[in-house]
């Protein structure tokens, strides 16, 4: 984010002016610093005489002329980011000249070198006002217009934007001009890139150009075709349910060096994480979460990129609606038929743990101005958004709800919207008055949660059942709920489903006649299906049930659901942090469901590392070792869980034992059957070496010699920031707080900085980051701050010193909202811990 533009500036801009069209050319040959960028843009003021501004960040203004009239570029203030225009006219055209700067922090246009071979990269990241860090725009969504770009590169380079190429001529790049699209979502992706060349053919015979682009180092590890064949799939799905072709006229998919987010929905040229091109062996759950994300980016071509809201105020809608449809689209059209239970297992769990954080807000969230925005990319934006949707799905229909979101789109195709656009589509399509639901599930915070209440007569049958639904006091709300209530009893099969009841859930308390009479199962599942968006507790029968036979469940997603109970119960302090552990290592082997089970292993480290009274600690990391050391050699050789089985068993051990195998798999004395140690494993090894003391510096340099790739670069970094010494420490917090490193590097060595395993040597550095994190969100940009203020915020240190101090900095600082809502967080995460551990050690 370059300048902090406010909501009643943005609304003002687009009362006043109407933007038709940008022309802008770029040259990229000018130095490894800064760059050309000549802007001309064409707009109508509505009231002529008006004064208003333009954005640029950071730039050398050498020439700016309006209507013909030469700007004083003395009145440009490159902090801030605006060139005021005076006296406008009817018709308007602005040409700018100036001198932009590269980025290394992943914002605006970021230019990376290859350790590999030297080769330049360079991307563009937008979201959600970067624009201006590249040329010169009204950057904001509402102020659509069309974009013709030219650029001027090295000859042997490939230039992607939004649009075609009209022509390459002596290494100037013409592109066709775009729709009209917002600022945001136009890119430049250029370097030597290694492209692969592919095509969607509709049944028609049309057909959408594809490309899939990489590093040239990275080629060999490109499964190009894999990924065109998500892509394909998700087209024919897409264009089929929301019965308009995709609006755009190619798609390429670029897989981009030091990548701040998963992805970015850039009009016809989406860019990744390259860490979703895998170099090393990875489980099916990674390429399940690469081809949700690809869905996830596709969908955004309609909603978010064809029709665009207005404000952030609706990002939760723009980012839940993509995730919706890419779960959907995932279980229905490719392989991945059990996605949501992957969404139920990740996202919601995701949205459960952001929404009883301080700092919860309703989905449709208040977004004064873009600062505001940086910080609400979080779990119910994205999460509890669409998990919200797939309810509301449930409530008008989903056939009505396709016909409502294809009304929307046929509406407002290349415009702007709010909310009430959709829901206006859905109550005429469904004949739901949805003001109710929206007020309901849109604009309160919290989350409800649901707990069975029964009696049970001589013969063990139901002669009541309720359920009962609570919210906290801070956030009363009780909420209208479509749930099913499924009944599971043990039999020679596992745990089998004999009875489901789905019905409406109001107010405190829902009787529910049907269960009378009913044999009281092993099992009752409350939110079976996963209908609604609610908390679960089980009843005591019931959890005696989980914790002996958890692994007997044969269905994927009531198996998550139960999981994600005691987790939620771990968290909240209902169940000891050593109970929790003993379930994993007894329930994993049941578990077959890759994403689930690394979740799962993920989930029970946090708890040991974090939750668990500090005196059981070690215990509870050899338990978890001695499971996985048994597991992984007992699982079938070459498999998911043979590999997920090793990479948490190296993340766990700590014995002497442990530990000279996982240095024997490191060396090649000891191997499993099956088991590649390719190069990230062999990082991954070396990682717990290195923060158990049993490996050094020199290690690590050998290493890094290995791999001398951008990817051995950041486990290098992480590695040497986890070098459990004080000594080390000190040099990882002077990299970290000096602010030069580039985004990837930087982010690496925060991670390697905070190791669980080693909170006492962060002790010091409470007051530090203090002394620090003020100043850092003043002068650095968006981005770097936010990771520094959530990654730095001393969460390992669980004392209610930690509390303390951070409350006296928030009450003696006063920092910006954005800044006070993130350390509120991590005071909670705090506070969260210490519950969690007084429970832990009452159970001791």
């Amino acid at each position: 984010m370059a300048g902090n533009l406010t909501r009643d500036e943005a609304r003002e801009r687009a009362r006043l002016l109407t933007v038709e069209s940008y022309a802008v050319e770029l040259d990229l040959t000018t130095g490894e610093e800064r760059f050309g960028s000549t802007t001309a843009v064409r707009f109508g003021c509505a009231e002529p005489g008006a004064s208003s501004f333009v954005d640029l960040h950071g730039a050398v203004v050498r020439e700016a002329t309006l209507n013909g009239e030469a700007l004083d570029p003395a009145s440009y203030d490159g902090e801030k980011g605006r060139l005021p225009l005076p006296s406008l006219a009817a018709q308007n055209e602005l040409r700018v000249v100036a001198d932009c700067a590269y980025s290394r922090s992943g914002e605006g246009l970021h230019r990376f070198v290859d350790p590999v071979d030297g080769s330049v990269y360079l991307y563009t990241q937008f979201e959600t006002a970067d624009a201006h860090r590249m040329y010169t725009c009204f950057d904001q969504p509402d102020l659509k217009a069309t974009f013709e770009l030219a650029v001027k590169a090295p000859q042997d380079w490939q230039v992607v934007t939004n649009e075609t190429p009209e022509s390459v001529e002596g290494g100037t790049w013409r592109f066709l001009p775009t729709p009209q699209i917002s600022t945001y979502i136009t890119a430049l992706i250029a370097g030597p890139y290694h492209a692969v060349r592919d095509e969607y053919r509709r049944d028609d015979g049309t057909v959408i150009p594809l490309g899939v682009y990489c590093r040239a180092s990275l080629a060999e590890h490109l499964d190009a075709e894999a990924i065109a064949d998500v892509t394909r799939q998700g087209f024919a799905y897409f264009e089929k349910v929301f019965g308009r072709p995709y609006p755009f006229s190619k798609y390429d998919q670029l897989f981009v060096p030091e990548f701040n987010a998963g992805a970015m929905e850039n009009a016809g040229a989406v860019t990744f994480l390259e860490d979703y091109v895998f170099r090393s062996r990875v489980t099916d759950a990674s390429y399940e979460r690469r081809a949700e994300t690809i869905l996830h980016e596709m969908a955004h071509m309609w909603f978010g990129d064809l029709v665009t809201m207005r404000w952030w105020d609706d990002l939760w809608l723009n980012e839940s609606f993509a995730t919706y449809m890419s779960v959907l689209c995932q279980s229905e059209a490719t392989k991945w038929t059990g996605s949501w239970t992957t969404f139920a297992n990740l996202e919601k769990a995701w949205a459960y743990r952001q929404d009883q954080l301080p700092s919860t807000h309703p989905i449709s969230a208040d977004i004064p101005d873009i600062r505001a925005v940086e910080v609400n990319f979080d779990g119910i934006t994205y999460a509890k958004g669409a998990s919200v949707l797939k309810q509301l799905v449930a409530y008008v229909g989903r056939e009505n709800f396709l016909e409502g979101v294809r009304r929307y789109f046929d509406r407002h195709a290349w415009g702007n919207t709010v909310l009430t656009d959709l829901l206006d589509a859905l109550e005429e399509t469904s004949g739901r008055d949805l003001a109710s639901w929206s007020k309901e599930w849109l604009e309160t915070a919290g989350v409800n949660t649901m707990r069975p209440e029964y009696e049970v007569d001589a013969d063990g049958n139901f002669s009541s059942f309720a359920v009962l639904q609570e919210a906290k006091a801070d956030y009363p709300t009780l909420r209208s709920h479509r749930l099913a209530i499924g009944l599971y009893d043990r039999t020679g099969d596992g745990l089998v489903r004999r009875e489901r009841v789905e019905l409406d859930v109001v107010g405190a308390r829902t009787e529910v006649p049907q269960l009378v009479g009913q044999k009281r199962p092993d099992l009752v599942l409350v939110n079976d299906d996963d209908l609604t968006y609610a908390k679960v507790r089980l009843d005591e029968h019931s959890l005696k049930t989980l914790v002996e036979h958890i692994g007997d469940i044969k269905e994927s997603l009531p198996r998550a659901l139960c999981w994600s109970a005691a987790w939620d119960m771990t968290r909240d302090a209902e169940m000891a942090t050593r109970d929790y552990v003993r379930l994993v290592a007894k329930g994993i082997r049941g578990v077959t469901d890759i994403s689930v089970t690394q979740t799962l292993l993920r989930q029970a480290r946090t708890a040991v590392q974090q939750y668990a009274d500090p005196s059981w600690r070690k215990e509870g990391l050899a338990l978890l070792a001695d499971t996985l050391f048994e597991l992984a050699r007992e699982a079938a050789p070459g498999s998911d869980l043979q590999l997920a089985y090793t990479q948490a068993f190296a993340a766990s051990a700590v014995s002497e034992e442990h530990l000279a195998y996982v240095r024997a798999l490191l060396d090649g004395s000891q191997s499993l059957d099956g088991l590649t140690v390719d190069t990230d494993l062999r990082w991954a090894l070396l990682r717990r070496l290195v923060v158990t003391g049993k490996a050094g510096e020199s290690e690590i340099d050998a290493e890094h010699e290995r791999d001398r790739t951008a990817a051995g670069e950041r486990h290098a970094a992480g590695c040497k920031a986890a070098i459990p010494t004080a000594e080390a420490k000190a040099a990882a917090w002077d990299r970290i707080i000096g602010g030069t490193l580039p985004n990837a590097v930087y982010r690496a060595t925060l991670g390697g900085f905070v190791e669980p395993d080693q909170a006492d040597l962060l002790v010091p550095y409470v007051d530090r980051y203090f002394a620090e994190v003020g100043r850092v969100w003043k002068e650095w940009t968006s981005d770097m701050s936010q990771t520094f203020a959530e990654v730095a915020y001393p969460f390992l240190v669980i004392e209610q010193s930690t509390i303390d101090r951070t409350e006296s900095y928030m009450a003696d600082e006063k920092p910006p909202a954005a800044l006070a809502r993130l350390l509120s967080e991590g005071r909670d995460g705090v506070a969260r811990a210490l519950r969690a551990r007084a429970k832990d050690a009452a159970a001791s």
